[in-house]
C-alpha cells in the first residue's frame, strides 16, 4: 500500500493552484491543458490527496508547473487601511462601547478589567462547544448537513448531531467524518476532544508566555517545530511546515509550492490575538497578521486580521455588529474578503429565513474551496449577523452554513462567548458535556481545564 500524505503531493497541489491562481484574476488556461493532456487531474474536491500514486513524469511535470506558477511576481498582502485614519474615525479602540477597556486613550495601554477573565472564560468554552457540534459533518455538503438533521428531528439546527433515529441509507449516502464520529455525536461526546481549532489557540499562548507581544513571524516558526506535530498540521499550515524543514523562511514559506495560502487556517488561529488585546483591534489585527504571514497571503492574512479585531471589540462589550464593523476596519476595502463580509452581513440583515442566506452564499461563492477563507468569512458573519448575539443561534447557525462546519462553529462561538460575557450565561448543554477538559497533543496542555485556560489568557492580557 502506498503512502499518500494529504496536502502536500505535487500531483494534487497543482490543481489547487490552477484554482487559487483562477481567483487571483490570472489566466491559467495554458498550464492546465499541459497538466490535463499529460493526464494529470483536478485536485480533489473534498479529500487532501487523491488515492493513486502518479508515474515519476507526472509528479515531475506537476513539481514544474508549481514552480512555473509561482514566476508571476504576485504583490506582498496589501496593507491595512491605516491604522491612524481608524483611529481618527474611531477612536484608538475602535467603534465600540465606552467605558475605556484596554488602549483606549492611550494605545498599548494594559489596564484589562477583571470582568475579563469571565469573558475569556466565555469565549475559551464557546470555541470548543461551536468546534465540537461542527465537527461531525465536516467535509459533508450541505445537502447531507441538513438530511442528517433533519432525519433526526434537529432541523433548524439547536442542538448536537446524533445518529439516533437516521436511516442506515442516509447514513451511507452521507457518513459522518471518520476521525470525530466517535467522540462528537451527542451519545458519544466526553469532553473536548483535539482539534486543530483548539490547538492553535494554545500555540498563540505559548508564542505570547515565550516571545511577548512582539513576537516575530520566525517566533511562531519556532514555537511550531518546538510543539506542533507535522501530522496535526493541514491545507497551508502543512506546506509551510513542510517549507520550513526544507530550509526556506518566511514569508517565502507562505508562497513556495502553497496553494492553500488563502485558505481558512490563518483565521482559525486569531482568536488568542483579539482575546489578549481587548478593546484594540488594530493591535490585535497587527499581532494577527504577524502570525498569519507565517502560512498565508492575501485574503488569508487579511481573515486572521478581520477575525482578531472583532474579537478584540467584542470583549469591550461591544455587540456583535459593532464589533463586526470593528473588524471590517481593518481589511482593505478593496479585497475580496471585504466584499464577502459586507455581502454576507447585508444578506443576513434583510433575511428572515436562514437557509434562504446561506443557499444564496453558497451560489455566490460556488467557485471556492469548501476550505478557503472567502465562503467561510461570509458563512460566520452572516451566521453571527442573523443570529443577533444569541450563542445557540450563533453556533448553529454557523455550523448550519456548510463548509468548513467545525471552524466556522468555533469562531462563532468564540465571539458569541465573549458577547454572553461569563460562562453562566451559556447554557448548559454546550458546556456541560466538555467536562472542563480539553485532550491536545500540545505539550503540557493534554486535559486542562478552560478555567485556566482562562486565567492564563488573561495573564497575557494584562501583560505589557
Amino acid at each position: 500500500m502506498n503512502l499518500r500524505l494529504t496536502w502536500v503531493q505535487p500531483e494534487d497541489l497543482i490543481g489547487h493552484e490552477l484554482r487559487q491562481l483562477a481567483l487571483e484574476g490570472y489566466d491559467t488556461s495554458s498550464a492546465q491543458s499541459r497538466w490535463l493532456a499529460a493526464g494529470g487531474h483536478l485536485a480533489p474536491e473534498r479529500a487532501g490527496a487523491s488515492p493513486q500514486l502518479p508515474n515519476p513524469a507526472l509528479r515531475a511535470l506537476a513539481q514544474q508547473l508549481l514552480d512555473e506558477l509561482s514566476a508571476p511576481a504576485r504583490p506582498a498582502t496589501p496593507a491595512r487601511p491605516a491604522f491612524e485614519a481608524i483611529r481618527t474615525q474611531f477612536g484608538s479602540g475602535g467603534p465600540g462601547t465606552q467605558p475605556p477597556v484596554s488602549g483606549r486613550g492611550e494605545v498599548g495601554g494594559r489596564e484589562v478589567p477583571p470582568a475579563h477573565l469571565h469573558a475569556v472564560h466565555a469565549a475559551w468554552l464557546g470555541r470548543a462547544a461551536g468546534c465540537l457540534l461542527g465537527k461531525p459533518v465536516e467535509k459533508l455538503p450541505l445537502q447531507g448537513i441538513r438530511q442528517l438533521a433533519k432525519a433526526a428531528g434537529n432541523w433548524p439546527l439547536r442542538t448536537w448531531f446524533t445518529e439516533k433515529g437516521v436511516p442506515q441509507d442516509l447514513l451511507h449516502t452521507f457518513p459522518w467524518n471518520r476521525r470525530s464520529a466517535s467522540t462528537s455525536l451527542a451519545e458519544n461526546i466526553d469532553g473536548m476532544p483535539e482539534d486543530d481549532d483548539l490547538n492553535y489557540p494554545l500555540l498563540g499562548l505559548l508564542l505570547l508566555q515565550r516571545h511577548g507581544r512582539h513576537f516575530t513571524t520566525i517566533d511562531v516558526a519556532k514555537v511550531w517545530l518546538d510543539e506542533l506535530p507535522a501530522g496535526r498540521t493541514f491545507t497551508a499550515e502543512r506546506v509551510a511546515y513542510r517549507n520550513l524543514l526544507d530550509g526556506i523562511e518566511p514569508p517565502g514559506t507562505a508562497r513556495h509550492r502553497n496553494p492553500f495560502r488563502e485558505w481558512i487556517g490563518a483565521l482559525i488561529r486569531a482568536d488568542v490575538h483579539g482575546w489578549t488585546n481587548p478593546g484594540n483591534p488594530e493591535a490585535a489585527a497587527e499581532q494577527a497578521r504577524r502570525d498569519a504571514e507565517l502560512t498565508h497571503t492575501g485574503n488569508g492574512v487579511h481573515g486572521a486580521e478581520f477575525i482578531a479585531a472583532v474579537i478584540a471589540e467584542a470583549a469591550t462589550g461591544a455587540d456583535v455588529h459593532r464589533s463586526i464593523e470593528a473588524g471590517l476596519t481593518v481589511v482593505p476595502p478593496q479585497s475580496q474578503l471585504h466584499r464577502a463580509i459586507t455581502h454576507a452581513r447585508q444578506l443576513a440583515r434583510t433575511t428572515k429565513d436562514f437557509d434562504a442566506v446561506v443557499d444564496e452564499l453558497h451560489r455566490t461563492h460556488a467557485a471556492h474551496h469548501w476550505v478557503h477563507v472567502i465562503p467561510n468569512a461570509a458563512a460566520i458573519t452572516a451566521a453571527l449577523t442573523h443570529a443577533d448575539g444569541d450563542f445557540t443561534h450563533s453556533v448553529t447557525r454557523a455550523v448550519s452554513a456548510g463548509w468548513d462546519t467545525d471552524s466556522n462553529g468555533a469562531t462563532a462561538g468564540s465571539i458569541a462567548g465573549l458577547v454572553a460575557g461569563h460562562p453562566d450565561r451559556l447554557p448548559a448543554r454546550w458546556t456541560d458535556p466538555l467536562r472542563n477538559h480539553l485532550s491536545t497533543t500540545v505539550a503540557d496542555f493534554d486535559g486542562i481545564g478552560f478555567d485556566t485556560l482562562a486565567q492564563l489568557t488573561f495573564r497575557e492580557a494584562t501583560r505589557s
